[in-house]
């Protein structure tokens, strides 16, 4: 649900008293006699030192709800100093992102106003305020008033080398904000969506694909999460020596008793690639090293191509490989044994037009393995 913020000016009373609600709630919550902050004063001639041009007093709303408030007022006796005060979320609001949209916008507000420096003062057990301010770039600073409150805590931020988008990319706020609207997308299509997701652990597939971020394994198929079980590395590898991926296969078969598995690889990848022309990378050169013996394998027949085509076909040929390891592991020919329907695919997934690709080597029995294999070698040397 999308956050609405209005500034407040003496003529919007109905949203006025909603703030005064809030602030009494505030008070309330704190469980502190506020006297000492000239609080009744405060509330009762709002939006007082919260008006324009100095101040600001914004109300949040959520779907035409009231939602909660904050304010910023100059500090008295202090040049370029203001403070945001009552930060307040109604409970029933929470969990949607409220309170980081009010805080910032006090903090741009304040920005814009002029100010060079925007302090608060708050309570230990308020943790996910000083959570929240910690985030936003809030530091520990000197008290700017006595206090008769034990603990109180005084934090500053300096506007003048503030920038929220610093701020966004170093706590990666950002991505909470997109998760929430991800969450409210899915909600609005289907209400049921999360209650069915999370009883959804049923999957017939098991996908082995690669790392690279381009590739979403459920979704390029049109599946949800829960209804594929998923594996990734670079280069989409199925090996001997790796336990992740043995334990990956072998919790799919025979716990979650998948039907199908789908080993696929994608153009251009970037693993393949470096294998190919043989680029030093990092550690991860051993890793590669299985890509390399792959091409060894088929040096011919890669070396007859013209030198642009080489590293698809290798990313196809890889796939074909790595299919023969997984048909070969212990867990696959198990099931196989056991008549368990298990269904081996290779797939090549394509960048540039989002279409899957299928390289012809389809195995459900150890007997058709060579067959399959040979059919697809043979096909993509056509």
């Amino acid at each position: 649900m999308p956050v609405t913020l209005r500034t407040l000016t003496a003529s919007d009373t109905e949203a006025l008293e909603q703030v005064r609600q809030y602030f009494r709630n505030y008070a309330a919550w704190l469980g502190v006699d506020l006297s000492y902050q000239n609080f009744d004063q405060e509330m009762a001639s709002l939006p007082g030192a919260y008006v324009a041009p100095q101040g600001r007093l914004f109300f949040a709303e959520i779907d035409g709800r009231p939602a909660g408030c904050v304010g910023v007022r100059p500090l008295s006796d202090s040049d370029g100093v203001c403070e945001m005060k009552r930060l307040y979320v109604d409970p029933e609001q929470r969990g949607h992102g409220i309170g980081s949209t009010l805080a910032l916008a006090a903090i741009k507000a304040a920005k814009e106003i002029g100010y060079r420096k925007l302090i608060i003062d708050t309570l230990p057990n308020m943790r996910m305020a000083v959570k929240l301010y910690r985030e936003l770039g809030f530091t520990e600073a000197p008290n700017y008033y006595q206090t008769p409150v034990e603990g109180t805590m005084f934090l500053a931020l300096d506007l003048d080398n503030w920038s929220e988008e610093e701020i966004r990319n170093e706590n990666l706020s950002h991505l909470f904000d997109f998760n929430r609207a991800w969450a409210q997308r899915m909600q609005e299509v289907d209400p049921t969506y999360f209650n069915k997701l999370s009883k959804l652990q049923a999957p017939e597939f098991l996908w082995i694909g690669c790392s690279d971020s381009r590739v979403p394994a459920n979704q390029i198929v049109g599946l949800l999460p829960g209804e594929v079980f998923v594996h990734r590395n670079v280069a989409n590898l199925v090996l001997h020596t790796d336990m992740n991926c043995l334990s990956v296969i072998q919790y799919a078969v025979d716990v979650l008793k998948v039907k199908h598995i789908m080993v696929v690889g994608h153009y251009g990848c970037g693993g393949v690639g470096a294998a190919l022309n043989k680029t030093r990378v990092g550690i991860v050169d051993f890793w590669l090293h299985n890509v390399q013996e792959v091409h060894n394998k088929h040096l011919a027949h890669i070396n007859a191509l013209p030198e642009a085509q080489r590293h698809d076909r290798l990313c196809e040929l890889n796939v074909l490989e790595q299919v023969v390891n997984l048909c070969h592991t212990p867990v696959v020919k198990d099931a196989w044994m056991r008549q368990q329907k298990l269904t081996v695919h290779g797939w090549l997934y394509g960048l540039k037009d989002g279409l899957m690709h299928d390289l012809g080597i389809t195995v459900d029995c150890p007997e058709d393995l060579p067959t399959r294999y040979d059919a697809a070698l043979k096909a993509l040397e056509a």
